[in-house]
């Protein structure tokens, strides 16, 4: 279980603070159980505190993960977000009320056998995808509950399927992804990518597992090395942050950042 513990200990996919509309919408990330640590990153709510005068966008940059959502008000609703290599915007009604489970990079495809790939760069119901999951959500959870009840059914719930789920774990691709992870995504991938596996067999592995290939998983860990930083507008400007990330310019930088984000550095790193 080496690995999986390094995922957690060298990657920290961050999204952006949601807008606290006068404390009508509110965002809050918890830790999992100890038993999981190595498998779900966090859990979180999204949530409005009272009716809002018009639908709201939220926004998600790529972070590497694939996560389950559902909306209390419907449970019987529940979806999936697979592995995006853009960032995506949300319309949400007026009034919601979201909880979901953010599967550190590879654990979702590791403890359903669910090819990555298949749910690339959309949102998919999870009936559709795990049946069993999607009815556990559907009989267990209703707006009554409070967050902390509801991570602590979801705690036992997943760490019960630990115990039957038997993971067989392909050492070289954790191996790759750790070169990924200490090089901050900067990095060459076909030369420095030396696991003992051909670029093709690797490509296959990523796809499966991150559900995309190792270039872009690079990308998408470089950017969120990145935000991780919370570099300064006079250090974007001034100490050409995009040469210390491997970008070839500074509009390559820019251009290739507003994908993952939807806005440009400046305007994301604004004070």
């Amino acid at each position: 279980m080496e690995r999986l513990i390094n995922i957690r200990n060298l990657f920290r996919p961050i999204q952006p603070t949601v807008p606290q509309i006068a404390g009508v919408v509110s965002y809050t990330e918890i830790f999992p159980d100890d038993k999981l640590l190595n498998c779900i990153y966090c859990y979180w709510e999204l949530k409005t505190n009272k009716r809002l005068e018009e639908q709201f966008n939220y926004k998600v940059v790529a972070d590497g993960c694939i996560d389950i959502f559902f909306d209390l008000n419907n449970p019987k609703e529940s979806l999936v977000m697979g592995f995006c290599k853009k960032y995506t915007t949300f319309e949400l009604a007026d009034n919601f009320h979201y909880i979901g489970i953010r599967f550190l990079p590879t654990m979702f495809p590791n403890l359903f056998n669910i090819d990555a790939s298949e749910l690339s760069n959309r949102v998919e119901n999870l009936n559709n995808v795990i049946p069993s999951v999607a009815n556990y959500i559907e009989s267990n959870f209703s707006n009554g509950l409070t967050f902390s009840q509801i991570t602590s059914h979801l705690n036992q719930y997943f760490t019960n399927h630990l115990k039957v789920e038997n993971t067989e774990l392909d050492n070289r691709l954790y191996q790759a992804i750790d070169i990924i992870f200490k090089n901050r995504g900067v990095l060459n991938v076909e030369k420095d990518l030396d696991v003992g596996l051909s670029d093709r067999q690797l490509r296959r592995l990523f796809n499966f597992y991150i559900g995309d290939t190792q270039k872009t998983f690079s990308q998408v860990v470089r950017f969120q090395n990145i935000l991780s930083a919370k570099p300064s507008t006079q250090s974007l400007k001034f100490n050409k942050l995009f040469f210390d990330n491997g970008y070839f310019d500074q509009s390559h930088f820019i251009k290739n950042f507003k994908n993952f984000y939807g806005l440009t550095p400046n305007q994301a790193f604004k004070k």
